[in-house]
């Protein structure tokens, strides 16, 4: 009887955790190519988002400068909304993920001016934004876009949003349009572009120095609606393709890190499994 609880209870024999060993450096092996993939695609998606990153630095530089152009005819006409407008955030982002925390920019952003003034409507662009806005103020959200960051933003887009805007139900005085604004390759940060309503517009404390018709009215303010919408579309792309370039950098830096360590604990094991088999030998040997 106790030779039979001592051959239950006895420690297992040397193959069976060689055997185990083997099986655990198979593991790291599998795991160490699964790394390797990754980098190489992660460093194959950061390629892509830096050639894409300085077409998308061109365009913003020429839309820009249109951007610029369409919002000083606010400024040059001094026009400031009444106390009791009717405010609208236009919040700016896409559809596209893997580019870090650049749609939380703006949907902070977003949501603080929202608990500041709870009556303001909201149109989002994009389908991450949405998501963002949606959980905290979706009540507030009057119309969203999506389908777009696919591409490199056209001006035929922002025409597009701006005709369904006009179009729609939603009526604002004052329309507060969040974008990320391009600073550097590495920085980018949430800012707005006021945008006014064509009434508020003609009551301007200088706007009769211009001597606008009211049909040309009517196309001009299309004209400058489209081209802020679309300075503020080519801003926020070329950030988040230089957001995407520096997820994807840190995301290969981690990446060589894991295959850094899986190397070296695969190389110890090995080893191991190695003085193992050679003592085994030497002990076999030794005994003959």
């Amino acid at each position: 009887m106790l030779s039979v609880c001592f051959a239950l209870y006895a420690p297992r024999p040397a193959a069976t955790v060689q055997a185990r060993n083997m099986a655990t450096l198979r593991e790291i092996q599998l795991r160490l190519k699964s790394v390797s993939n990754i980098s190489k695609i992660t460093k194959s998606m950061k390629m892509i988002a830096a050639t894409k990153l300085n077409r998308s630095q061109r365009g913003m530089e020429i839309a820009r400068k249109y951007g610029q152009a369409a919002s000083s005819l606010f400024e040059q006409a001094e026009t400031t909304a009444p106390a009791d407008a009717k405010t609208l955030m236009i919040t700016v982002s896409s559809d596209r993920g893997l580019c870090g925390g650049i749609h939380s920019s703006v949907s902070k952003y977003t949501k603080r001016a929202a608990a500041v003034a709870p009556e303001m409507g909201i149109v989002v662009l994009g389908d991450k934004a949405k998501a963002q806005v949606g959980r905290d103020v979706g009540a507030s959200v009057q119309l969203s876009f999506n389908q777009l960051g696919k591409a490199a933003p056209t001006y035929a887009e922002a025409c597009a949003v701006v005709d369904v805007l006009r179009e729609s139900d939603v009526t604002f005085d004052h329309a507060r349009l969040v974008y990320n604004r391009f600073n550097s390759v590495i920085a980018y940060e949430a800012t707005e572009i006021p945008v006014y309503s064509e009434e508020v517009f003609k009551n301007s404390a200088k706007f009769s120095q211009y001597e606008i018709e009211d049909d040309v009215l009517d196309n001009l303010y299309e004209y400058q609606f489209a081209n802020t919408l679309f300075w503020a579309l080519t801003e926020g792309h070329a950030a988040e393709m230089a957001a995407k370039r520096t997820a994807m950098e840190n995301a290969t830096k981690n990446a060589n890190d894991m295959i850094d360590r899986l190397t070296l604990t695969y190389n110890r094991g090995r080893q191991a499994v190695i003085t193992n088999e050679l003592i085994d030998i030497i002990t076999g040997a030794s005994a003959l």
